[in-house]
């Protein structure tokens, strides 16, 4: 769940409604890969006026166990917030450095579904892509993290956000099949890819006045909720939502 827009609590929009992050971490609707996603979470928001990097919380359990969480979201806003619940691949570990969202250089990043064979040559290949400094940096064993360090690596040769998601999406496929839901944030501006799973935006809702959620499940039943098509590709700026075909993007 990305959010940006005017200011609001982390309780209001990752605990509080109906079928929040809270509830999809054990009775998710729409999930097309796992039924629970109890092995970690996390959360990041942005406080500008205090620091350019993001905060963010992550831990190795269920978030429904974590009270010191369900204490400090009651007491913080951010106008930019990434959260999300995993459901570790198998034989991955349960461990905090391979939970979303991932952050490095002003960046928060995290990747809904899996890369199939990320254990095996196809895996290898992936993580053989990386520059040396991204392969330096990574901390977990998650085949998020490694998406991560490509996406930044084609920033970082000038590649448009948005098109460093369409160019991971392709190399992934490329090499293997699974499912490739990324969403990414810089706290001013949300981009999202739709591959594999569910992805849903509201824009203007009860919950987010002013603001727009990209979620993989809506978390409330409020009809400012629309799907997004699969293989699309989002862009979140200014309070505008473009979605277009992945394979045009660019």
């Amino acid at each position: 769940m990305a959010y940006v827009g005017p200011p609001v609590l982390l309780e209001s929009l990752v605990l509080a409604p109906v079928h929040s992050l809270l509830h999809q971490s054990y009775r998710p609707k729409f999930q097309r890969n796992g039924v629970v996603n109890a092995d970690g979470f996390g959360c990041g928001w942005y406080a500008p006026d205090l620091r350019p990097e993001p905060a963010v919380y992550r831990r190795d359990k269920p978030i429904w166990s974590d009270r010191t969480f369900t204490s400090i979201a009651g007491a913080i806003s951010s106008g930019a917030i990434l959260a999300a619940v995993r459901d570790a691949t198998t034989g991955s570990p349960v461990e905090e450095s391979s939970t979303a969202p991932f952050s490095e250089a002003g960046w928060l990043f995290a990747h809904n579904g899996l890369f199939k064979g990320f254990d095996g040559p196809e895996g290898l290949k992936l993580r053989r892509m990386l520059s040396d400094r991204r392969a330096s940096a990574v901390r977990g064993t998650s085949d998020s993290e490694v998406m991560f360090g490509l996406i930044l690596d084609r920033i970082d040769q000038a590649s448009a956000p948005l098109d460093a998601l369409r160019w991971c999406v392709d190399t992934c496929r490329g090499l293997s099949s699974g499912a490739f839901n990324f969403v990414l944030t810089d706290g001013v501006s949300i981009y999202a890819t739709a591959c594999g799973d569910s992805l849903f935006v509201m824009q203007n809702g009860e919950r987010a006045p002013g603001g727009v959620v990209v979620a993989s499940e809506p978390f409330d039943d409020d009809p400012a909720w629309r799907p997004v098509p699969e293989l699309s590709a989002v862009h979140v700026c200014g309070g505008r939502i473009s979605i277009e075909p992945l394979e045009e993007v660019g």
